[in-house]
């Protein structure tokens, strides 16, 4: 599968831990009920409240290790020490039923995605300031202070690759970038693609073939 041209978007979201895209993502799924957040599979071991199947699938690195060989996944990287992919038969699926989908997904992931979906949305969240991530993380309480300084650390590296992405979030004031979230979902939705196998019997009333004239 090489495009998605279909009546359904993949929509690609990233951002460095802490910079609010869970909560960005879980306030946009129920801003948009149509919407289905795909569940990657991790070997991290949960966190509190999360369940497996729901949040994530989570397995052993064993199992993980597995599926990558047998080309289970769609994509796959290693964060901060623990491996995530996403499964390739769910996603074909829910896009040729013209589903729209959310992954959420590291940027190594994602350059996977956009090279196999050229039709995938990108969307990188980004924090206010390294400054403000880092305060975010230690108020969280998750993590050790060495843990926070690596993710500070990485999130360095990782906001350089907002380049890749055709759309950029700037997270200082949530709902602000939940609102910025929504319209880029809602523009996506009328693009010439989406639209004409959304309601195929109307383009081809106008005689429209599969492209622009």
């Amino acid at each position: 599968m090489s495009d998605l041209s279909h009546a359904g978007s993949l929509f690609v979201i990233v951002a460095p831990s802490g910079a609010g895209k869970t909560s960005l993502v879980r306030a946009l799924l129920e801003r948009q009920p149509r919407l289905v957040l795909s569940v990657s599979f991790t070997t991290r071991a949960p966190r509190p409240g999360e369940r497996d199947g729901v949040d994530y699938f989570f397995v052993t690195p064993e199992q993980f290790e597995a599926h990558r060989a047998a080309g289970a996944f769609f994509e796959w990287a290693q964060v901060h020490g623990n491996g995530y992919a996403t499964s390739r038969a769910w996603i074909e699926e829910q896009v040729r039923a013209g589903h729209d989908i959310v992954l959420e997904i590291d940027w190594q992931g994602a350059v996977q995605v956009f090279q196999v979906f050229r039709d995938a949305v990108g969307i990188f969240i980004a924090p206010p300031s390294l400054a403000a991530l880092e305060e975010r993380l230690t108020r969280r309480g998750q993590d050790s202070p060495a843990v926070i300084a690596q993710r500070v650390s990485a999130a360095r590296v990782e906001m350089r690759e907002a380049g890749r992405f055709q759309h950029v979030i700037i997270n200082q004031d949530f709902a602000s970038a939940l609102g910025q979230l929504d319209a880029i979902v809602e523009a996506a939705r009328t693009r010439y693609a989406q639209q004409r196998a959304r309601d195929p019997e109307f383009f081809a009333s106008l005689g429209v073939g599969s492209t622009q004239d």
